[in-house]
């Protein structure tokens, strides 16, 4: 199946690439963010600082990428999605834009396994039901076309986060 969902810890996931739930920065934060800058090591955070447009690196909705470092994934790409604020201010077409940039820089470098966390529905606040939808869907549009991007793992930090991807999945 190209789309698994399951709980876990993103940071162990053995990919071509896992998604980092970035800030603008990418200097690291909390959350998915700091859990992989602390697993991937120093480098990664040099890594970060040298990508071009300080303070803002990447705008909400786009997604840049750096070596893995010491994870064991070979690549984190960064994707910045938007923060809730009521579902007005083009939260899914902004959360679906930063899944489809880290999609596309999947294919550019030739990537053939992903692994997401959920994007926005920590600290952004994003009701998780909603992103679910927005993050199977865009992910399952992508693959359909998919030149390289053959697996699609969405790690979950939570049972009730994997229950309500899988209740969206099936639904």
């Amino acid at each position: 199946m190209p789309i698994e969902l399951l709980q876990g810890d993103i940071v162990t996931q053995d990919v071509d690439a896992i998604v980092n739930a970035a800030n603008s920065t990418l200097l690291g934060g909390g959350g998915v963010d700091g859990a992989i800058h602390r697993a991937a090591g120093p480098g990664l955070l040099e890594a970060c600082r040298t990508l071009p447009g300080a303070p803002v690196r990447c705008p909400t909705g786009e997604a840049r990428i750096t070596g893995g470092f010491h994870l064991p994934a070979r690549f984190v790409i960064h994707a910045v999605g938007p923060r809730w604020r009521g579902g007005a201010a083009r939260e899914p077409e902004l959360l679906a834009s930063a899944y489809r940039a880290s999609l596309a820089l999947a294919e550019e470098h030739a990537l053939a396994s992903v692994a997401f966390p959920s994007i926005s529905t920590g600290a952004y606040g994003y009701p998780v039901a909603a992103a679910a939808q927005v993050a199977l869907g865009t992910v399952a549009d992508h693959l359909e076309r998919a030149a390289h991007v053959h697996l699609v793992r969405f790690v979950l930090y939570s049972a009730n986060v994997l229950e309500t991807y899988e209740a969206v999945a099936t639904g």
